[in-house]
């Protein structure tokens, strides 16, 4: 079963080239997945990494930019070919659904799903999507559009319930759920078991936040503040930083210092431009701000 997984599908910028495939990435959480941006290439990724498409239903668009969105139309058409039932809810800012219907009115006739768009501010922080695993809330950014970032947020797990007291006590099954929720324990003798004599703390819920694409925004740091895994985008190197301003893009020395500002437990940088042939010097860059920042590349699997 699952965790917290991160898969990087794509990490590349908007120029195509043989090293990197456009923005994509899919968690795993506790056995479902989520996608985050679906840029060309998408769904053969998802082949590769053998990730199950039947377990997707909830896709996030960050904006509409074609390396984000361009791999959406050919992934929602796989599914009507594995006949899918399921809705498949897409979250992002409302020009997605304006792009999508012409395409799906002329080549998805006949889906047996609905596709069911969520209009997202992306000019503020907000809870986006919720179901019995995590929230999801927006990170508003600064781009040359409307766009967002997102942070997924576990939700709290039960505690482990310690079987030898369980054992010990003859604790019926019937009373295992609510002791593991943090109820007490009442002997057929009248006796108060404390719950912290029955269990164990859960793990603390983690915490992953999605920043591309954006200029440098300090803003962005009381939200992702302690996470356990920042990916924020490294488009340049700093002797790039006025094509960085130009774009509305971040360089890796400034994505480093929003994760050091911050205090994230670990740094994943990605969408590099197609410019460099050594992405190592970005690493390099962002190393020397925030010590052990993670070069993202596709197929790269991040646990939490």
């Amino acid at each position: 079963m699952a965790n917290f997984d991160v898969h990087i599908l794509g990490c590349g910028s908007a120029l195509p080239t043989t090293r990197h495939l456009a923005s994509s990435q899919v968690i795993d959480l506790r056995d479902k997945v989520y996608m985050i941006d679906c840029g060309e290439g998408t769904q053969v990724q998802m082949r590769r990494m053998r990730i199950k498409f039947n377990r997707l239903n909830h896709i996030f668009i960050s904006h509409l930019h074609g390396d984000h969105c361009f791999g959406l139309p050919g992934l929602i058409s796989t599914f009507g070919m594995l006949d899918r039932t399921a809705d498949l809810y897409i979250h992002g800012p409302k020009d997605v659904e304006r792009y999508l219907d012409p395409i799906l009115h002329l080549f998805g006739k006949g889906l047996p799903f609905e596709v069911k768009y969520n209009h997202v501010d992306t000019g503020q922080q907000a809870l986006v999507m919720e179901d019995r695993s995590l929230r999801v809330y927006s990170i508003p950014l600064n781009h040359r559009i409307p766009a967002c970032g997102f942070l997924f947020e576990e939700k709290p797990k039960e505690a482990h319930l310690i079987r030898e007291m369980a054992d010990f006590y003859r604790i019926p099954v019937k009373r295992l759920r609510g002791i593991k929720q943090g109820e007490d324990y009442v002997t057929p003798d009248g006796e108060v078991v404390p719950n912290a004599r029955l269990t164990r703390p859960a793990d603390p819920p983690k915490r992953y936040a999605y920043c591309s694409d954006t200029a440098f925004s300090p803003q962005i740091i009381p939200i992702v503040e302690e996470v356990d895994l920042l990916y924020h985008e490294a488009t340049f190197v700093t002797a790039d930083i006025a094509r960085a301003r130009q774009t509305f893009h971040s360089t890796a020395a400034e994505a480093a210092e929003i994760a050091k500002r911050a205090k994230v437990k670990r740094l994943v940088i990605g969408h590099f431009s197609a410019r460099y042939d050594d992405e190592s010097l970005l690493k390099a860059e962002a190393d020397s701000i925030f010590p052990g920042t993670i070069l993202a590349n596709e197929g790269m699997l991040l646990s939490l």
